[in-house]
């Protein structure tokens, strides 16, 4: 049986050239790398230059604006309480602007900076899960300390205005962070085009291995950790730094970065040739997000009268594997929050399935994929008692 693997959102398969840079250090370059002897200088060194990959990838200024995190949820965390706590210390204010569609590792930062007495707003998004810069204008206050925006939807793909977010917030002395895990790789960006002062990428996602991650924090930004250790990443992360993940992530970071315009627009394609067979051979889908500016991978589709996760689980028995929506929170059967501030039904809500595409997914993979849903949908809706 064919298998087909439509989850990139939710994790992808470590490439050959990161699994190739990881191997000598499980065992051969094995030491730690604050160890100033040779072994674990050779591991020090293995993470400066990955260091200078992912910096060379986001075009930051200087590779000491990277700190290697172990997961984007941790970067989040970092950028969010480590911002608002450090301008708290120093009286610069207690308000923090997100939007009511983040990620779960921004919204449950924030619900812990509102238990430590920080105000945050969030911002709603329209019927196509975007943020409207001007809501973001008129949130701003004299006690705004950090706006932190993702650049782009995890469960609907949708693109967010940071440029023009960014744009506006030069004359205020607020920092603006973006989550850009499922941006980074699929659209060519830098950091300095999108204007940010902290923004969190993910191995995982860009074909690297799982346990790294990293937070570019912009040259003059101040945080305090979140962690309480030893001194490692500036003090920011003080822990043992996993060095074949973050060698495997720099390797996979920068070829992310040179690949991003030709798979964009390969991917682009893809997505719009599915979503055209859908319309045209599957009745009562509803594709949720914004139409054009949404990441080119991502479809997150509801069908009339039938659960995404009935779906799933039957495409799963045919060993083709999509998701119902982010996987952070995929075992919680509840209706996405993304949706619901889209002002979706629950009915619409629970009927979503979400495909996302990446390196190896084909046309021919796409329209075996659409033939089977075909089969799955009939039957699914052939057990609805008729009225």
């Amino acid at each position: 049986m064919k298998t087909i693997y439509f989850d990139y959102a939710a994790t992808s398969p470590v490439r050959q050239e990161a699994m190739d840079a990881m191997l000598p250090y499980f065992q051969q370059h094995f030491g730690n790398s604050g160890s100033i002897h040779d072994v674990g200088t050779r591991a020090h060194q293995a993470i400066e230059l990955a260091r200078k990959q992912v910096a060379t990838a986001l075009g930051a200024s200087s590779p000491r604006e990277i700190i290697f995190t172990s997961s984007g949820t941790e970067a989040n965390n970092l950028a969010i309480i480590g911002a608002a706590r450090y301008a708290s210390r120093f009286n610069k204010g207690n308000h923090v602007i997100t939007s009511q569609i983040e990620h779960p590792a921004v919204l449950e930062a924030c619900r812990f900076l509102e238990r430590e007495g920080f105000d945050v707003t969030y911002l709603p998004v329209d019927s196509t899960g975007q943020v409207a810069v001007e809501d973001v204008i008129q949130a701003l206050t004299d006690q705004t300390i950090l706006v932190s925006i993702m650049a782009a939807n995890n469960e609907v793909g949708t693109i967010q205005p940071i440029k023009e977010i960014s744009q506006h917030l030069r004359q205020s002395p607020a920092l603006l962070h973006t989550d850009a895990v499922q941006y980074f790789g699929k659209v060519p960006f830098t950091v300095s085009e999108l204007g940010v002062d902290l923004l969190t990428i993910g191995s995982h996602k860009i074909y690297g291995p799982k346990g790294a991650a990293a937070l570019f924090v912009r040259k003059g930004v101040q945080l305090d950790p979140i962690l309480f250790g030893g001194g490692q990443e500036r003090a920011l992360r003080p822990s043992t730094l996993n060095t074949p993940s973050i060698v495997g992530f720099g390797v996979a970071s920068l070829l992310a970065s040179k690949e991003a315009k030709a798979e964009s627009i390969r991917l682009t394609t893809l997505r719009d040739y599915c979503w055209k067979r859908l319309q045209e051979e599957i009745g009562s889908v509803t594709l949720n997000g914004h139409d054009t500016h949404r990441l080119p991978n991502n479809l997150n589709l509801s069908f009339h009268q039938v659960e995404g996760q009935a779906i799933l689980l039957e495409l799963n028995r045919k060993q083709i594997y999509v998701s119902s929506g982010s996987a952070c929170s995929s075992g919680k059967h509840q209706a996405s929050h993304v949706l619901k501030a889209m002002g979706k039904s629950d009915d619409i809500a629970y009927q979503s399935l979400r495909v996302s595409f990446g390196k190896e997914t084909s046309k021919e993979e796409i329209d075996f994929f659409i033939d089977e849903l075909k089969a799955v949908l009939h039957y699914l809706r052939s057990l609805i008692p008729a009225e």
